[in-house]
């Protein structure tokens, strides 16, 4: 039997797998990770993430802490302000428009934004050769058997790993999860998202924009200029119908509705990537553990795309898990490290899911005494300095 020994097996070869595998590995230890889906060569590749993320500013600490930043900074756009709109109307129209600067908190950036696919495969190919990381792309996870010192992994390939830790980073869908006895429960809304990237005519100024409109948020990102033109990546949710009516029309049909949808901050929008759409969900894993197994990233949870929560959480829960494996190598995967990290990432993870499932309804709504509320939330929110300043704390993840 083909039989490989590491102490870190991971399913999953998306940010926060490629992320945990350079956490562990930093620390002298060995990593298998495997994942079905080499990453994509370019954004108009198969299977490639249109979407963005801002790293917050520990996302960018946890990084540069285990040797992944420099890969990709050069790739990176900062994220200095954060402008939030709420709107009314068909065409909709700006009615309470407040801004929020990094400056406010003392740094330079919130964060830094860079695309999901490209991300993906710089880490990749940074970690091919890298020490202590044994790569399979092209492969995926089977079946697990677990006992109290260890994991026994098979793969699709038939190759099998024995690790003492299996740590499910396989996506909202999770095989390893499944295998693992540990359900979910989902809160559906019935809103999809539309990922794609503009070209515009005005500077977006490092300046990140949420548009808020029944239907739900449409979000610009900021991205390095591309062959002279201003750049930024969309993410436009809707009611599920609407979306996939949007997500049909031709590239100058939808440049127009994107555009009139954005109430033109940033001048007329042109379509310049292929669309993805994906359903907006709340989940949360019923337990972040099992025997010899943990769940980070989207297996643990999966959070609509608001304020940047989403990545960012995923790399908290590597940031965590990797720390304790740090302080006390010989107990990586037996019940306490596990209890611990469940105890460590529990609460945070449920309060964020209550508050943006909860900030998703306000924000989608069409009822207008909801909307009135919103308005006046957004409001109040920016206008008491301390309470915004609290607000903006909590979305960076301090």
């Amino acid at each position: 039997m083909n039989r490989t020994d590491v102490d870190i097996f991971i399913s999953g070869g998306g940010i926060a797998g490629l992320a945990a595998a350079a956490a562990f590995a930093h620390h002298g230890l060995l990593v298998l990770l495997a994942d079905p889906s080499p990453p994509p060569e370019t954004a108009a590749s198969n299977g490639s993430d249109l979407r963005s993320t801002a790293f917050l500013a520990p996302a960018r600490e946890l990084l540069e802490s285990i040797g992944l930043w420099a890969s990709v900074a050069d790739h990176a756009e900062p994220l200095n302000t954060l402008r939030v709109i709420d709107c009314q109307g068909n065409p909709p129209e700006p009615r309470t428009d407040r801004t929020f600067q990094s400056t406010d908190l003392g740094a330079p950036s919130f964060g830094w934004n860079l695309p999901n696919w490209l991300t993906r495969k710089v880490l990749s190919d940074t970690l091919t050769n890298a020490p202590n990381v044994d790569l399979r792309l092209g492969v995926g996870f089977a079946r697990i058997v677990t006992r109290e010192r260890e994991a026994i992994v098979t793969l699709t390939s038939g190759a099998q790993v024995r690790a003492r830790l299996a740590i499910a980073a396989d996506g909202r869908n999770s095989p390893l999860r499944e295998a693992s006895g540990i359900g979910c429960k989902t809160m559906r809304y019935g809103q999809k998202a539309l990922a794609f990237v503009v070209a515009h005519q005005m500077p977006h100024e490092n300046v990140s924009t949420e548009l808020y409109l029944s239907g739900g948020a449409f979000t610009t990102v900021p991205l390095p200029d591309h062959e002279g033109q201003h750049c930024s990546a969309i993410v436009w949710m809707n009611d599920g119908t609407e979306a996939v009516r949007l997500a049909a029309l031709e590239d100058d049909a939808f440049s127009d509705a994107a555009t009139l949808r954005s109430c033109g901050v940033l001048g007329a929008l042109r379509v310049v990537s292929s669309r993805n759409l994906w359903p907006i969900i709340t989940q949360e894993a019923d337990q972040l553990t099992s025997e010899r197994v943990a769940l980070i990233a989207e297996a643990a949870h999966v959070f609509p795309p608001i304020g940047a929560q989403g990545l960012n959480t995923s790399l908290r829960d590597v940031a965590i898990l990797a720390k304790l494996g740090a302080q006390d190598k010989g107990a990586i995967g037996n019940k306490d490290f596990l209890a611990s990290f469940a105890k460590a990432r529990g609460r945070d993870i449920h309060r964020r899911a209550q508050f943006i499932d909860l900030y998703n309804r306000i924000c989608r709504s069409d009822l207008p005494p909801v909307q009135d509320l919103r308005s006046a939330g957004l409001r109040l929110v920016h206008d008491l300095a301390p309470l915004r300043r609290r607000i903006m704390t909590a979305g960076m993840g301090r």
